[in-house]
């Protein structure tokens, strides 16, 4: 790890721009929090924050994340000196702030994902690592930098919620040490717990039982979907970030080895997240263009939510169970 390097780097460099995922989760979002604090804390400098889709309001508590804007809002002729990528698993998930980081003088691409080949300057990929923001923390340890309770509560969001509550296989003892060491610092572990997953609203829960009653079975009840529908989250009038813990609530049945939810995004295009017990599926999502972990993993396809549906069933199907 080229700590040294990257803290070079950020001295030299007079705009940063810090880029999240498409369809933001905690720890894209956390993990650009806590780079954002600790930059704006060790050097004096405030960055840039880019959201590739909504905020979902459940992490609307992470400090500093209102200060981030959607890539709507940008000039994307502009030239940053320094662009850092977090959580961002592949290039072609930056979409549309590709432009940016490919006019920026330097760029940075901070991850865990297996599946990341590293498209970026300097690549800093743990795929041993829990999260993007166990690997910042890290990061953050080696540089002696100063973490402060804002930076340890993007932080501490970023692992609780990549590790599922600490209820995945990624829950390793390096991951709960870092953990301990950011309620040291003086986070509340039952407060950023509440945030995260006891602020649904009604709406939600009863979308999330519409859905879980609506789940197919096949191969013995060895595996497990959901079409999500935009119809749906229009009659339940709920946000993006609706399908949040759907594929392990249905990888929670004892039967099920593979989960997944198909949601639509349009008439022709959906998204798929996936989840196992102990098959590789991120290798099943590469053929789609998509990856991640062995036993969590997600991909895009052009088709209808139906025939992605059928696409992913044959391509699960034919693992071995």
């Amino acid at each position: 790890m080229d700590c040294l390097q990257l803290d070079n780097i950020i001295k030299s460099s007079k705009n940063i721009l810090i880029i999240s995922h498409l369809n933001p989760d905690g720890d894209t979002l956390g993990s650009m929090c806590a780079m954002y604090s600790a930059i704006s804390d060790n050097y004096k400098k405030k960055p840039d924050m880019l959201l590739m889709s909504k905020l979902p309001d459940v992490y609307t508590f992470i400090p500093y994340v209102g200060l981030a804007k959607h890539i709507s809002e940008y000039d994307t002729s502009r030239e940053y000196d320094l662009v850092i990528n977090v959580d961002v698993a592949s290039y072609d998930r930056m979409f549309e702030s590709k432009i940016l980081f490919d006019k920026a003088k330097y760029t940075v691409n901070i991850d865990h994902h297996i599946t990341n080949e590293g498209y970026a300057n300097m690549n800093i990929i743990s795929s041993q690592a829990s999260s993007a923001g166990e690997v910042l923390f890290d990061i953050m340890e080696n540089l002696n930098w100063e973490i402060s309770l804002n930076t340890a509560k993007a932080l501490y969001t970023a692992i609780l919620t990549d590790t599922g509550s600490f209820r995945f296989s990624n829950t390793t003892s390096k991951a709960l040490l870092t953990v301990s060491k950011l309620a040291d610092i003086g986070v509340v572990p039952s407060e950023i717990y509440k945030y995260c997953y006891e602020s649904n609203t009604k709406e939600h829960v009863q979308f999330q039982a519409h859905c879980i009653s609506n789940a197919v079975f096949c191969n013995d009840n060895k595996i497990a979907y959901i079409i999500v529908y935009k119809k749906d989250m229009e009659r339940y009038n709920v946000a993006e970030d609706c399908t949040e813990g759907l594929t392990e609530k249905l990888r929670a049945i004892k039967s099920v080895q593979i989960a997944f939810i198909v949601k639509q995004l349009s008439a022709s295009s959906a998204k798929i997240s996936m989840r196992s017990e102990s098959v590789d599926i991120s290798s099943v999502c590469a053929k789609f263009g998509g990856g991640g972990h062995k036993l969590a993993a997600g991909c895009l396809i052009k088709a209808s939510a139906e025939d992605a549906a059928k696409r992913m069933l044959d391509e699960v199907t034919n693992l071995k169970l």
